[in-house]
């Protein structure tokens, strides 16, 4: 413990803090603009490669790997240091960004969208466990306002570069954007990040992350596949379930054993680590239903442009650091309880007024919808990243922090799969109920013709009105699941400790 207080003061002596945190924004808004212009993106994306099927899983394949590798990167930072790790992180995420432009089809984005998730994992918590290392625990509640203002600003940038991207050039450049600011956060974290490690033959936790791997992969596919292409009962979902049940213990098994274990359960015996991490298990699913699936309908059924839909999400990545920056101020005054509260309810509101979203209501009471869980997040990820980096020590900060994205990923993996997995099956179910009498001939991928304004124009009235129907019917499905999510969380943060200490070590502690 000395040695690694003893390396956190030399770093704090060497390193230049105003250039650490302008590289560690760029990294990290690298990341933000990547999401925002995605997804304003994928429906032009589909209609150039089609596969609308498999629209859910271009999000679940980046979402699987950054998932899967967000705890090992934040145990390797914990054990060799933050820079050298999430400098590798970086050059992967790049890789992967150029190839998913090159991708040819649908199946290749795919692919190579598992590449750049590969490499994201390490961008978002080495990224705030960098701030946690070099910041006090007042000047963390402030700085993660500045994070947070990445989010507001890759979110009025992102959608509407994206927009523009994808009507006068293409939406290869999407990926391809991220190359030069990736390379100007490497050269700042390497130049101006000085830290110093204790060097020591540590043990890896591989059989851990390979059980995990094996797990949350045969549950997304489960949750994406079941009802649509396999039925519930078919020896392919049962096969899939029995791999998830028999992983997931085992995991569990092999981190109570391992010497260096990849997520210490330890950590989650602190009440307040244990409500936040878990809340942000339940707003990762209300988060990537949201921005996965408002394009498509704001585009499909509203029939408004790709820079009006990049418009609806930008309102939720506005509200966010707007709110993180409030939770800043308020986290000092009424502390990470109160605060996370206020944004739990925030969260409720926005996914209500989501259930009650209609074409008729158009782009305006989505965005708005948006706004409101933006306001949310960013109470509620501000409470919870102060609160754990301030109750663990250096030596398992990165570990603490990047437990706590994991589980937010983990919703978003999730809730990618289990959210198209509804839509997809509500889609089909409607389609086969209405569309027979229009045309014998509809499928789950006739929703691409609806994201592509030429070809919807050219639909007769009869089966453009079902599509659209069809989409309003799924979509709307989707969002009561969020709502319920919405709930969920409230409901969680409610349990957070009402009070927190300061220990003598100073570390915040909980009664």
């Amino acid at each position: 413990m000395e040695d690694a207080v003893h390396s956190q003061m030399n770093q704090k002596q060497q390193t230049k803090k105003p250039f650490v945190l302008a590289a560690v924004m760029l990294a990290m808004f690298m990341a933000a603009i990547e999401a925002t212009i995605v997804a304003t993106a994928m429906p032009a994306i589909v209609g150039d490669l089609g596969g609308f099927t498999r629209y859910s899983w271009v999000f679940s394949s980046y979402l699987l790997m950054n998932a899967v590798t967000v705890l090992i990167y934040g145990k390797l930072s914990d054990l060799y240091g933050r820079k050298p790790i999430l400098t590798i992180g970086i050059i992967i995420f790049l890789i992967g960004s150029i190839l998913c432009g090159f991708a040819e089809s649908m199946t290749m984005l795919i692919v190579f969208r598992f590449i750049q998730g590969f490499g994201a994992g390490a961008v978002m918590p080495i990224a705030s466990t960098i701030v946690g290392d070099i910041y006090t625990i007042e000047e963390r509640a402030k700085i993660q306002g500045y994070l947070s203002s990445v989010w507001g600003i890759s979110a009025i940038l992102g959608p509407a570069i994206g927009g523009i991207l994808v009507q006068y050039v293409s939406w290869q450049y999407v990926f391809w954007i991220n190359v030069p600011l990736g390379i100007l956060a490497i050269i700042g974290i390497s130049l101006f990040l000085h830290e110093k490690v204790e060097k020591k033959k540590h043990q890896i936790d591989f059989q851990g992350a390979f059980l995990l791997t094996v797990a949350i992969s045969a549950l997304m596919i489960l949750l994406v596949e079941g009802g649509t292409n396999w039925a519930w009962n078919s020896p392919q979902v049962l096969s899939l379930l029995a791999v998830t049940l028999i992983a997931f213990p085992l995991f569990v098994f092999q981190e109570r054993r391992a010497s260096e274990p990849m997520m210490p359960f330890s950590i989650w015996k602190e009440r307040s680590i244990f409500i936040a991490n878990m809340t942000s298990l339940t707003t990762g699913v209300m988060l990537i239903g949201i921005s996965s699936f408002l394009p498509a309908f704001v585009q499909g059924v509203m029939e408004q442009p790709p820079i009006v839909a990049g418009f609806t999400l930008t309102t939720m990545s506005i509200g966010w650091p707007i709110a993180a920056t409030v939770a800043g101020n308020l986290l000092l005054k009424i502390g990470f309880r109160i605060t996370a509260i206020i944004g739990g309810a925030s969260l409720v509101i926005g996914g209500l007024m989501f259930v009650f979203l209609s074409p008729e209501m158009g782009p305006v009471w989505a965005a708005l919808a948006s706004f409101f869980v933006g306001v949310g997040m960013g109470m509620t990820t501000t409470s919870f990243i102060v609160s754990i980096q301030s109750t663990v020590g250096w030596e398992q900060r990165g570990v603490a922090t990047a437990a706590n994205m994991f589980m937010r990923n983990l919703g978003n993996t999730i809730g990618a799969a289990l959210l198209g997995g509804i839509l997809n099956s509500q889609l089909l179910s409607y389609i086969k109920k209405q569309g027979e009498t229009v045309s014998k001939e509809l499928s789950l991928d006739a929703a691409n013709i609806l994201l592509n304004e030429e070809q919807r124009s050219a639909l007769s009235p009869g089966v453009k009105s079902v599509l659209q129907e069809g989409l309003t019917f799924s979509i709307h499905t989707v969002y009561i699941t969020v709502f319920i999510f919405a709930l969920l969380s409230f409901m969680l943060i409610l349990f957070l400790p009402k009070k927190e200490r300061e220990t003598s070590n100073g570390r915040s502690s909980n009664e």
